[in-house]
């Protein structure tokens, strides 16, 4: 409203002290509560020194205070119109109540000849006994105290004390339809306290300059968008963690985050029907991604395509650089006979590893060709386990090597540096650990002794773990 009085020909004089801070030094305000919070006082004293012609000044809080009074305590004698908000209406009695800590607000309702409130729809109460909650409720929530220093009441006109004129404008500016609706109606009931910014960990990262907005933090992520009736700000719905901080520290319970997924699902909606998304390679890509995971026989096909693929790069760099994570993903997978440099029919190995064999070394390369898909029919499905090569098999734990596990990329990357890895089984597992004990050049890499092969479970096909 500022800049539209300013462009009218009229002059605009912030009194709360760090408004005023901010309007000297046009500045965005970064907090509800404190708006002034990102501005330290050798700033706030280079900014009263410029505006107001205080070369001595110095940044000692209470001479800039005295100085922020001295030129406040003029606007005040002079100005003939006072504009203000309001932290509560009483339907009751017709009642306003502000709330502040500085006196600025006390000063506009006895001064001035003419007092403008201007007020938001949802701080309507309707009776004044209401007011006794809102006001303890609203001082511990927002600066920790018992009450605020200065509680300002006033009904109407008195004639000889204070404003002679007094108008109330109440402003809906979308509040009704944001009000119509089940999930973001809770977001009226804010207070503005700003708790959900003390506690915001995206909020204590960024500052409240990021939001762009009047009403930064997690409130402001979920007001800002419906008062612009989701037609600007529809970014600020992600700017959010979804942790809950702000859920579990609101005094009146808004569920901030099931807001968030709502805005969240609405911009998702708005996206999809601009044109320009059939343009958007990323958008076209999860398009197709979606039809084909969309089913099972999609998603095996993709796996098997592109774990073939993870294969081939395999064998020839003999690590995992090339291979997508997604791709090894799903049931662990195994190594198969053809991997281990071991002859094997299409129908996948069949000769089982005697109980007290001992671990065999993967290959750093192996160039044969990988078998076909190794399935068996069990109760009508298919039952399959997923193999580094790409394809698929289903084994006994006799017959398992080992699982390809994310530690198999550190012992590939060992072996660059010419280490000595070496792989056991849990029955090998203590002379192995006695090994590795002794004083040697090379780096062990030991199985983990949770990592059991004999918890299988023959009806889905797969181990446990």
């Amino acid at each position: 409203m500022n800049p539209f009085l300013q462009a009218s020909g009229v002059n605009v004089y912030e009194t709360d002290l760090a408004e005023i801070i901010l309007q000297l030094g046009d500045e965005d305000p970064s907090h509800i509560v404190v708006p002034a919070l990102h501005i330290n006082r050798s700033q706030v004293r280079e900014i009263f020194a410029r505006t107001m012609g205080l070369n001595n000044l110095s940044d000692d809080p209470k001479e800039l205070t005295n100085a922020a009074r001295t030129y406040l305590r003029q606007k005040f004698l002079t100005v003939p119109t006072a504009i203000s908000g309001a932290n509560f209406l009483v339907a009751e009695t017709g009642t306003v109540a502000v709330v502040e800590s500085e006196g600025n607000g006390r000063m506009c309702l006895t001064l001035p000849q003419t007092m403008i409130s201007l007020v938001g729809i949802e701080k309507v109460l309707p009776r004044f006994q209401d007011l006794e909650v809102m006001l303890q409720l609203l001082a511990r929530s927002a600066t920790g105290e018992r009450m605020n220093p200065y509680t300002s009441l006033w009904t109407g006109v008195t004639p000889g004390d204070g404003p002679q004129k007094f108008h109330v404008v109440l402003l809906d500016n979308g509040r009704s339809s944001i009000l119509a609706k089940e999930k973001e109606r809770q977001t009226l009931k804010c207070i503005r306290c700003a708790a959900c910014m003390n506690a915001c960990p995206v909020y204590r990262q960024t500052g409240g300059h990021a939001y762009g907005s009047v009403y930064p933090g997690p409130i402001g992520a979920i007001l800002t968008p419906q008062l612009m009736q989701m037609k600007y700000a529809q970014t600020l719905p992600f700017a959010s963690s979804l942790c809950g901080a702000c859920y579990e520290v609101c005094p009146v319970k808004i569920n901030i985050p099931e807001v968030l997924l709502e805005l969240r699902s609405q911009v998702v909606n708005q996206e999809r029907k601009q044109a320009g998304r059939v343009f958007d390679l990323m958008y076209l890509g999860l398009r197709i991604a979606n039809l084909i995971f969309a089913t099972a026989w999609g998603f095996h096909a993709a796996q098997r395509m592109d774990a073939s693929a993870c294969a081939s790069s395999l064998a020839k760099t003999a690590g995992f650089t090339r291979c997508p994570a997604w791709a090894l993903s799903g049931p662990r997978p195994a190594i198969c006979a053809a991997f281990l440099n071991k002859p094997s029919t299409s129908g996948g190995p069949r000769v089982p590893r005697r109980e007290n064999e001992a671990a065999r070394r993967i290959p750093p390369t192996d160039s044969r060709p990988h078998p076909r898909s190794h399935t068996r029919r069990s109760r009508g499905c298919i039952a399959t386990r997923r193999c580094l090569c790409g394809s698929a098999s289903h084994l006994h734990p006799s017959q398992l090597f080992i699982h390809v596990r994310p530690h198999q990329l550190m012992i590939h990357r060992l072996r660059e540096y010419d280490a000595e890895v070496v792989e056991s089984t849990p029955a090998d597992l203590p002379a192995a650990i006695t090994a590795s004990l002794r004083p040697a050049a090379g780096i062990y890499l030991l199985r983990r002794p949770e990592l059991r092969t004999n918890g299988w479970s023959r009806q889905r096909g797969r181990s446990p773990d």
